[in-house]
């Protein structure tokens, strides 16, 4: 039976308790919810990859409450990556290490690396702390499914299947931890997320971006890289290009009558499709807004029992590389304009 339990500091023990004795306990980060076991445990983690239907070489990231707990999980720390976890750490931004043979091949999916990030939530590094040892943790969701922001979010998909979730409220970013391979040069972007290329770059200088085609990589040395992944239970239709916004209106106009219709807008698209009929789950306005309710959004329409879901790109600058990178990941059809 998984207990939903507010975050205190006697259920943070309690969570502690359940991590050391091999249990599951999903908890908030800054990014989204995040579901962990005991790092150092094989049939803890294990017990990760059955309750979320997870393949075994997608790998997990590590959490640490510190960066002074790096060499743990991970060795051979280059300069290049001590210089970044001083100015990300805690915060949205894994790092590709070499792992220490102490770490289990499940949680690397055999992997000479380890994924190893410090969240920026006090909740999550509570627990971390109060526990003593790192965690292992993807998103607290069914494999493949829409990532959680809320604890009712974790509730919905893994009721059952888990032992504990401490309920922080909504997450604050909405979207997972950039990865960042420092074994690169120059180091190289795996998946965007809450810690931009242009915030990177400002620190350490120029950096790539893996390819969606035509590069490949050694395994899956980071999750998110499937080609499909964060998706809602509704066909995902995203539009591309200057002309997305107007192509997306058009597009709606041509199915409002044969199907339920919701779309994913920002402010200000919103007002005009609602007017036209649709069913509107309003991101916000700005890229910060947007990152942190898209999933969320693509919840709520699904409750909505809606049968397809518009959505346009916004961009790659900031944040907006992320929100592409997850859009093009969950959508059934990608139309450029």
């Amino acid at each position: 039976m998984t207990r939903l339990l507010p975050a205190t500091l006697e259920n943070v023990a309690i969570a502690a308790q359940t991590i050391r004795s091999g249990g599951l306990v999903a908890f908030p980060t800054e990014t989204v919810y995040g579901l962990g076991a005991n790092a150092l445990d094989t049939n803890a983690v294990a017990r990760i990859f059955a309750a979320k239907g997870r393949p075994a070489e997608d790998p997990l990231i590590v959490h640490l409450d510190k960066a002074e707990r790096v060499s743990l999980v991970a060795c051979s720390i280059s300069d290049v990556a001590h210089t970044l976890m001083h100015a990300f750490w805690p915060g949205p931004l894994t790092l590709i290490l070499p792992k220490q043979p102490q770490i289990p091949d499940l949680v690397t999916s055999g992997l000479d690396t380890v994924a190893v990030r410090v969240p920026d939530h006090p909740l999550a590094l509570a627990l971390i702390q109060a526990a003593g040892l790192p965690i292992a943790a993807p998103s607290a969701n069914r494999f493949g499914h829409t990532s959680p922001t809320t604890a009712q979010h974790v509730w919905h998909d893994l009721q059952s299947r888990i032992d504990i979730i401490l309920d922080g409220g909504p997450t604050p970013i909405g979207v997972e931890s950039t990865v960042l391979d420092v074994s690169t040069h120059p180091p190289r972007i795996l998946r965007p997320g809450g810690v931009t290329r242009e915030m990177l770059e400002a620190v350490i200088g120029p950096i790539k971006l893996l390819k969606q085609r035509g590069e490949t990589v050694k395994g899956l040395p980071s999750p998110g890289l499937l080609e499909k992944h964060y998706a809602p239970r509704a066909e995902l239709i995203l539009f591309l290009g200057e002309g997305a916004g107007s192509a997306l209106t058009k597009y709606f106009l041509t199915e409002k009558h044969a199907r339920r219709v919701g779309v994913l807008a920002a402010d200000e698209d919103a007002e005009a499709l609602e007017k036209s009929g649709a069913i509107v789950y309003r991101l916000g306005a700005g890229l910060t807004s947007i990152a942190r309710h898209i999933y969320a959004g693509m919840r709520w329409l699904d409750e909505q029992d809606v049968d397809l879901i518009l959505c346009r790109d916004f961009g790659e600058s900031g944040l907006g590389l992320a929100i592409r990178d997850r859009l093009k990941r969950a959508a059934a059809r990608t139309i450029h304009t």
